[in-house]
């Protein structure tokens, strides 16, 4: 069966997935859609995912829609290479940190990405710093204070191996880099070293080149 991943590369919800599909070593291809408008969706699109929200992901007869649901699916179908823990509390604690980067993290390094990235580049409008700059001094720095005292002296987040844990939290961190923000070594020694030890894995490098090509100015 062809595995299709639709989305648009640079999302961090379709990177998690991608991450997850080549930490898994499973062949598929990426379909461009870009739901935003809503015109631009299709009518195929919608039956996949109803929201008209990326990404959706169609395995053979069968699509389903939503990152995390995305990634559990794959866990489950293809066992080998998991990314979610076995162990009950471990396991646990991966779903914890995947909800917590897909909604609180990834808003505020959304708002980053948005005002740098997504409104020059796609909106041809200046970014809003004023914002930004609320941003990155009040709505992020207690999230990263957070990450930093999770990892104490672990490698990475849960159960110390390379979970679904550092999959979400790390492709949120990608949007700040694309935002000119990456995280500040002074401050956050752990967590930028974490940061780059997720970010450097073969998966995440395979997205990023691809990304590359859809940043590029125009």
């Amino acid at each position: 069966m062809a595995v299709v991943l639709h989305g648009v590369a640079p999302s961090p919800f379709v990177r998690k997935v991608r991450v997850v599909l080549l930490e898994k070593g499973i062949p598929h291809t990426l379909r461009p859609v870009t739901p935003f408008p809503p015109a631009n969706a299709t009518p195929e699109f919608r039956l996949m995912s109803p929201l008209g929200k990326v990404p959706a992901l169609s395995d053979g007869d069968f699509a389903i829609s939503d990152s995390s649901v995305i990634c559990m699916y794959l866990e489950r179908s293809r066992p080998e290479t998991p990314v979610y823990p076995a162990e009950p509390r471990e396991g646990a604690r991966a779903l914890w940190f995947e909800e917590w980067a897909d909604t609180k993290l990834a808003e505020t390094t959304g708002a980053v990405f948005f005002q740098r990235v997504v409104r020059p580049r796609f909106f041809q409008q200046p970014s809003d710093e004023d914002s930004v700059r609320a941003l990155l001094r009040d709505g992020l720095p207690p999230l990263l204070d957070y990450l930093e005292a999770q990892l104490g002296g672990a490698e990475w987040l849960v159960g110390g191996r390379f979970t679904i844990a550092d999959i979400a939290v790390g492709t949120m961190f990608q949007q700040l880099r694309y935002a000119g923000e990456p995280i500040d070594p002074a401050r956050w020694p752990k967590l930028a070293r974490y940061a780059d030890r997720v970010l450097s894995r073969p998966s995440f490098a395979a997205c990023l080149a691809d990304e590359e090509a859809t940043l590029a100015p125009r």
